[in-house]
């Protein structure tokens, strides 16, 4: 049971579709007790989800945007757990003037909004979390490999990589008191939110052809949650400030320019930009 006993905290779970179920799913099937985050309307469909995963999973309110929020969630899981030994961000969120194209005319209001959510928040939920988290603990930040610029992915993009750089601070600063702090770079895979980004379904058929292990809906979830599940347990004891590669090993390959995928309208590789 690689997380056998272990105390989870686990973001971003809206739909069973989600990423952060299928990680939440293999958590509890290796061991971990687990608390799910929620806010707004959402929250009713996280709390659907959560009796999928386990009854009586309980699901906390928690709106990065809102500062309150945190030492309110710190000082909840001071209660009921005493100690958090993992924690899955898996939070993001671009508005739609920030998306498709738009890079040269975005206002910074909505640029402020995705990075607050997108990058921001990663802090901000370290910082909430780090008191409880004893020597071992992880955090893991679900990604989108950013190193380049991917068409109409636009400020999302910006985003991603502020967070890359988030996670490497982290791990700098919160390293001396045992904890590693890692991102988890994944491959595009069907969600909801995903259904509606132009040119989705393209570079989702193209990645399967370009990378080398190929990518799949089918498989590929699952091999996104098991290996989330191996960076949150103590396999991974000296791994930290790390981009863990998830994604069939297209990154590793280079892809051709994008107007040249058939029936691509550009690519938007995200795994969803609500969701993580």
């Amino acid at each position: 049971m690689l997380l056998q006993g272990k105390k989870l905290l686990i973001t971003g779970v809206l739909t069973p579709q989600s990423l952060a179920f299928g990680i939440a799913e293999h958590a509890l099937a290796q061991g971990a007790e687990i608390i799910l985050t929620g806010f707004g309307r959402a929250k009713s469909l996280t709390e659907r989800s959560a009796k999928r995963l386990k009854p009586g999973t309980e699901v906390l309110e928690l709106d990065v945007t809102n500062p309150e929020h945190f030492p309110a969630l710190t000082q909840t899981l001071r209660e009921k757990w005493g100690r958090v030994d993992g924690v899955l961000h898996a939070i993001a969120y671009a508005p739609e003037d920030a998306l498709g194209g738009n890079f040269l005319n975005t206002p910074w209001e909505s640029v402020q909004t995705a990075f607050r959510i997108s990058a921001f928040s990663v802090k901000e939920l370290a910082m909430a979390c780090a008191p409880l988290m004893p020597p071992g603990s992880a955090i893991v930040a679900l990604d989108f490999d950013n190193r380049q610029a991917w068409p109409i992915y636009d400020w999302m993009g910006v985003c991603k990589a502020a967070m890359e750089a988030t996670v490497r601070y982290l791990a700098r600063d919160l390293g001396p008191k045992g904890i590693r702090v890692n991102a988890l770079a994944a491959g595009p895979l069907a969600t909801i939110a995903a259904k509606g980004i132009p040119g989705f379904k393209a570079l989702a058929q193209y990645w399967g052809k370009q990378a080398p292990l190929g990518w799949s809906d089918k498989d590929s979830h699952d091999h996104v949650a098991r290996t989330a599940c191996a960076m949150l347990s103590d396999w991974m004891p000296s791994t930290t400030g790390e981009m863990v590669h998830v994604d069939g090993g297209y990154h590793s390959v280079g892809a051709p320019p994008v107007d040249t995928v058939e029936g691509a309208e550009g690519v938007l590789a995200t795994p969803t930009p609500k969701e993580g």
